[in-house]
């Protein structure tokens, strides 16, 4: 058996990689951790940018409804501990439902909970057809997590949504949602403004 001894390539890393390569070698393996450390065992849509905010004012962004009223129309009533009941008010459609619950809750690092149910209020204010609501309602409940990592002066915040249907309608329509609340929560935490208010 033949072995390497990582310890003087561990040097040469310290002693030559420049930082900025550093942090490209150190981005690289971030990347292969994802893909190979923590498969995902659900259809799972993942997205991940970067806010200059602080971890504080993320996670009020994320459960405060003065916040989540600007950006998302959407606010929660519930205390936020794990197990907690979640009533959602979406765009006016209050959303009641006792499997609406808060999973985690790890202020200012980790936050999950099952998502909404579909209701003939929500699909009547949101605009889904039949056919949507019908293939919503037949899925069982999918839940999203919230991942805050503190790289100062920015925020990383990785939003994850499972499901455990590989041909799953509430996937794809979240796949086109998350983006639009996360890029609507980035400008407000940034700019103290939600896109849809004007710059008086």
């Amino acid at each position: 058996m033949h072995y390497l001894n990582a310890a003087p390539i561990n040097e040469i890393g310290e002693r030559w990689i420049s930082h900025y390569d550093r942090g490209r070698a150190e981005a690289l393996a971030d990347l292969k951790r994802a893909l190979e450390g923590s498969a995902m065992s659900k259809p799972t849509f993942v997205y991940t940018t970067y806010i200059r905010t602080t971890p504080e004012q993320l996670w009020k962004g994320l459960t405060d409804p003065a916040f989540t009223s600007r950006y998302w129309n959407t606010t929660f009533e519930t205390d936020w501990k794990p197990g907690s009941p979640m009533v959602w008010d979406n765009q006016g459609a209050r959303i009641e439902d006792p499997d609406q619950v808060v999973l985690e809750s790890d202020p200012f690092t980790r936050l999950a909970y099952t998502w909404h149910t579909f209701t003939p209020e929500l699909a009547a204010i949101v605009g889904f057809t039949a056919e949507q609501q019908a293939a919503f309602v037949a899925e069982p409940r999918s839940k999203v997590t919230f991942e805050i990592e503190d790289q100062s002066p920015m925020v990383k915040l990785t939003v994850i949504h499972e499901t455990a249907r590989p041909d799953s309608a509430v996937l794809t329509a979240v796949s086109g949602g998350w983006p639009q609340v996360v890029s609507a929560l980035k400008t407000l935490l940034e700019t103290g403004r939600a896109p849809s208010e004007s710059a008086a």
